[in-house]
C-alpha cells in the first residue's frame, strides 16, 4: 500500500488563486477567501519569472506573509531524475505554517519522479490530467490533489463539465481521499457551475477572483445605502 502524504485531508471547500503574480497575490488573499495558491512554469513565465528554486524560495516568502495554508509548487525536467532533484529542492521550502505541495505532471516520467518525492513528506499533486482514467489511477496512487484543466479540454471540442463531474464521481464513489483540484476555469460562471454539482476544490486566476465578487447589483445597493445615510431624517419632499 503507498505511503499517505501528510496532508490535511479535512472535508470542505478549498479556493486557490491560480497567479504567480505578486501584485495579484497582495490584491486578493488579503481578504480570506482563498486556501492557497497555484503556480506552475507556464505562471511563472506571464509574471516575468523564469522558473528556479531561488525564485521559488522568494515567492515560498511572500506567500508566508499571506493568510493562507498551502502554495503548490511545480517541479519541471525531461527526465525523471531532473523532475526528482528539482521537487527535492521545491519540497525543501516547505514551512510550518505554510505547506507546499509538489505538483508533478501526470506522465510516464512524472509518476515515476512522484514515486521517489513521496518521501519528502509533503503533498502531491498529479497535475495536467485530461481523463478519468488518470484520476482513477492518481486515487489508486493516493496522490493528494488531481488537476484536470477544464479551460483545455474545452478548447479541443469537448464537453469539459461533463469530463469533470465524471472525474468527480469516480473519487466519490471509490471514497478515495485525492482532491479532485480543477484548474484552466476561464471565467466566474464555470466556477459556479462546478460548484454547484459538489466540486469544492478550484483554482483560478485574479480576473475570475474578481467577477466572482462583483455584481452590478451589489454597486447599486451600496449606492442607495450611502444615499440614505446623507439623506436620513430630511423631510420627504
Amino acid at each position: 500500500m503507498p505511503q499517505k502524504n501528510n496532508f490535511d485531508d479535512t472535508p470542505g471547500l478549498r479556493l486557490f488563486l491560480d497567479s504567480a503574480d505578486l501584485a495579484a497575490w497582495r490584491d486578493i488573499l488579503p481578504g480570506g477567501a482563498f486556501h492557497g495558491i497555484t503556480t506552475n512554469p507556464l505562471l511563472l513565465e506571464r509574471a516575468g519569472l523564469p522558473c528556479s528554486p531561488d525564485v521559488l524560495h522568494q515567492l515560498v516568502e511572500e506567500a508566508e506573509k499571506l493568510p493562507i495554508q498551502e502554495i503548490h509548487l511545480q517541479t519541471w525536467g525531461r527526465t525523471t531524475d531532473e523532475m526528482i532533484a528539482n521537487g527535492q529542492a521545491l519540497a525543501s521550502l516547505d514551512r510550518p505554517g505554510l505547506r507546499v505541495a509538489l505538483k508533478v505532471p501526470m506522465t510516464t516520467e512524472g509518476m515515476a519522479a512522484a514515486v521517489q518525492l513521496r518521501a519528502t513528506g509533503c503533498p502531491l499533486t498529479l497535475t495536467a490530467v485530461f481523463s478519468s482514467g488518470q484520476v482513477l489511477l492518481a486515487a489508486g496512487f493516493q496522490a493528494a490533489y488531481v488537476a484536470p484543466y477544464l479551460g483545455r479540454l474545452n478548447d479541443q471540442g469537448l464537453d469539459g463539465a461533463h469530463i469533470i463531474q465524471t472525474m468527480d464521481r469516480v473519487l466519490k464513489k471509490s471514497h478515495s481521499p485525492t482532491r479532485l483540484l480543477v484548474a484552466s476555469l476561464r471565467t466566474a460562471g464555470e466556477v459556479v457551475n462546478l460548484a454547484s454539482t459538489g466540486i469544492d476544490t478550484l483554482t483560478f486566476g485574479p480576473g475570475v477572483a474578481a467577477d466572482l465578487l462583483q455584481d452590478p447589483l451589489t454597486d447599486r445597493a451600496h449606492e442607495d445605502f450611502l444615499r440614505a445615510v446623507k439623506e436620513g431624517g430630511r423631510p420627504q419632499a
